[in-house]
């Protein structure tokens, strides 16, 4: 089997690859535009967020069978076309749940109490200790938007919290939380938490009119995806104080360079991290080498 590493992927699960008699090229540091001319001759391509499977793509595998996404989503992947061309496409949901959801839960701190601001203020020789009050996440109503693997992870560290935790998904149940209309939650948090997937559907889920129905001086997390949460509106809401703060790990445009998200004092940012831990690329690779190995198997 020839396979085609196209974005960084654990050295171990590299290894791991080759001992099964596969010839293994890392390409994850060509720019993404050669990698066109690269995947005519693979069998499997290992991709994580950053290489953007499509038609064209496609179009130019003449041996490929799997495309295996190393993370939760598939939305950089047209899934349907490649099954069309008779590509099998698999990723690995469970790996990085942990990481990304102690990542929202540190946005949430981070942002309430300020960590980034006060962090920045005396590296520049200020002290804004009155200035910078915080609130406590204790008693305070959590709506997780989407229940999945991850909404469930963010859901018990809450709890931990002493949050009250309300959940909407119209696809998805868990008994350990009070799961509600849109509406309700929308109307009945103080915090909102997004994970669902970035697809037509989901685009701009969150829009103006959904700030509208929301409490005044509601926070937002988006640890989930680019493109669920209309950026435009969210400016507005914050602008206007609808919208107390804001901390985004995802954007509709990576890296988001003219969004004007990056001029407002109360929102704060991390660059698409949320499975970047040491952690969560250990077990993704570990479940790519298992996907490998047993589709392998049945060849």
């Amino acid at each position: 089997m020839k396979i085609l590493i196209a974005d960084a992927t654990s050295q171990d699960a590299i290894k791991e690859m080759q001992a099964t008699g596969s010839e293994v090229q890392d390409l994850s540091n060509l720019p993404k535009e050669q990698l066109l001319d690269k995947v005519k001759d693979f069998d499997i391509m290992v991709v994580r967020s950053a290489t953007k499977v499509r038609k064209d793509m496609i179009d130019k595998m003449d041996n490929m069978k799997l495309i295996v996404r190393g993370g939760v989503g598939l939305d950089n992947i047209d899934v349907d076309y490649a099954k069309s061309k008779g590509i099998e496409v698999k990723n690995t949901p469970a790996a990085s749940s942990i990481s990304v959801a102690e990542l929202t839960i540190g946005h949430m701190i981070a942002l309430t109490r300020h960590i980034a601001r006060g962090t920045q203020s005396i590296k520049e020789r200020k002290w804004e200790k009155k200035v910078l009050k915080g609130i406590e996440l204790y008693n305070k109503t959590l709506g997780i938007i989407g229940i999945g693997r991850i909404g469930k992870e963010v859901a018990k560290r809450a709890k931990a919290f002493g949050m009250n935790i309300i959940a909407y998904d119209p696809y998805a149940k868990y008994e350990e939380v009070k799961m509600v209309d849109f509406d309700s939650l929308l109307e009945n948090s103080d915090f909102i938490t997004l994970h669902i997937p970035g697809t037509a559907e989901t685009h701009h889920f969150i829009g103006k009119e959904a700030f509208n129905k929301m409490k005044q001086g509601v926070f937002i997390i988006n640890c989930g995806r680019g493109g669920v949460v209309d950026e435009t509106a969210l400016v507005e809401a914050l602008k206007t104080g609808k919208v107390a703060g804001a901390s985004l790990d995802v954007f509709e445009t990576e890296p988001p360079e003219n969004s004007s998200l990056l001029d407002l004092p109360n929102v704060t940012f991390t660059p698409h991290i949320g499975a970047a831990t040491s952690d969560a690329q250990a077990k993704i690779g570990k479940e790519v080498v298992e996907i490998i190995k047993e589709f392998a198997g049945k060849l």
